[in-house]
């Protein structure tokens, strides 16, 4: 391994120029510094920064940890938060935890040890858990993003969950729909409660029924929503409308509404939480409730690099708004 030293021994200058050079921290001569890029590009130098971390208790490094990078709201945050990351000057460790919480707190530790400055962590768990997390993180720097309860020990940035619940049901109520029946996420996280809380609170207030047999929980997953909607789907009356709060789940209804032959939305209404680029592509195009992902990444980004520079105020929680894009999948029923 090519090393500092045989670098200055090529140049024929101090490690300490060297130094100098790479850091950018004092003057250094034209033609000392040209020497020293010379030396670097020839021997294909490149400085250790874990070294340097452990020397100066600094680092550029910051976390990121997602429960599923094949969501493609986790794919654009992913994205952005890199990108904006990149934009600062700090380099992005990114774990995958697969909505695994033993997989996330070992994710947790392995930024740790890499001396991360902080993480952003969109958690896979309760609300609960995290509620003293950053005590067990030696200094690392946490934001939770997207499934976090507001003013915890942590920094937040999330939507409106109940709010974009509330948001698709009204839409779909205000055109008529009185069988309404709701895609949910897992029950213990609290994104999904929340969500769940809009659509029952919209229901209640219009004095709607709503079954039990309407109420199905797709994990916010392809798989367990496509299952659940065949069933659903095979059910006599059917719903005149469906709620699905995530996009992976809106995927696999939509598979389940088209093996069925039906018709989208002359036979079946359908409004989904979450916007992403197929969306607009369906035929006919999905009515959402879109996530404000770039602002949700770059809120995340400006906390975490906040709390690394030395920002020790309370902690901040950011609850952004929602967006109905209403599109073709939804009809009124008003005649």
């Amino acid at each position: 391994m090519v090393t500092m030293k045989d670098v200055a021994k090529a140049a024929g200058v101090s490690t300490a120029t060297v130094s100098a050079v790479l850091a950018g921290t004092s003057y250094v001569s034209p033609a000392l510094k040209a020497r020293v890029e010379v030396a670097v590009a020839e021997l294909g130098y490149a400085p250790n920064s874990m070294a340097r971390s452990l020397k100066t208790g600094q680092s550029n490094l910051v976390g990121l940890i997602v429960p599923d990078i094949t969501n493609p709201f986790f794919t654009a945050f992913v994205d952005r938060v890199q990108a904006e990351m990149a934009r600062n000057s700090y380099a992005v460790l990114l774990g995958i935890s697969d909505n695994d919480t033993a997989r996330e707190a070992g994710l947790l530790g392995l930024m740790r040890s890499h001396l991360a400055a902080g993480t952003i962590l969109c958690p896979a768990g309760e609300a609960e858990r995290y509620a003293a997390l950053e005590k067990n993180l030696g200094g690392m720097k946490l934001v939770l993003a997207d499934n976090a309860a507001p003013h915890g020990a942590s920094d937040t940035v999330i939507i409106d969950n109940r709010g974009a619940a509330l948001l698709a049901a009204r839409h779909l109520i205000s055109n008529g729909h009185k069988r309404i029946a709701a895609m949910l996420g897992p029950r213990h996280r609290h994104n999904s409660a929340e969500r769940w809380n809009g659509f029952r609170a919209a229901m209640e207030e219009a004095g709607l029924a709503l079954p039990d047999a309407y109420v199905l929980h797709g994990a916010f997953r392809e798989d367990e929503a496509h299952t659940e909607a065949a069933t659903l789907l095979g059910r006599d009356p059917l719903p005149t409308a469906i709620f699905v709060a995530n996009n992976l789940m809106l995927i696999g209804v939509m598979k389940a509404v088209a093996e069925r032959r039906l018709r989208v939305p002359d036979d079946i209404s359908i409004v989904s939480i979450d916007d992403f680029a197929w969306a607009s592509a369906f035929q006919p195009a999905l009515t959402v409730v879109r996530q404000p992902i770039t602002a949700m990444a770059d809120a995340a980004v400006m906390r975490v690099i906040a709390r690394i520079q030395g920002d020790q105020s309370p902690p901040q929680s950011l609850v952004l708004p929602p967006e109905l894009l209403v599109r073709g999948s939804t009809r009124s029923l008003h005649r």
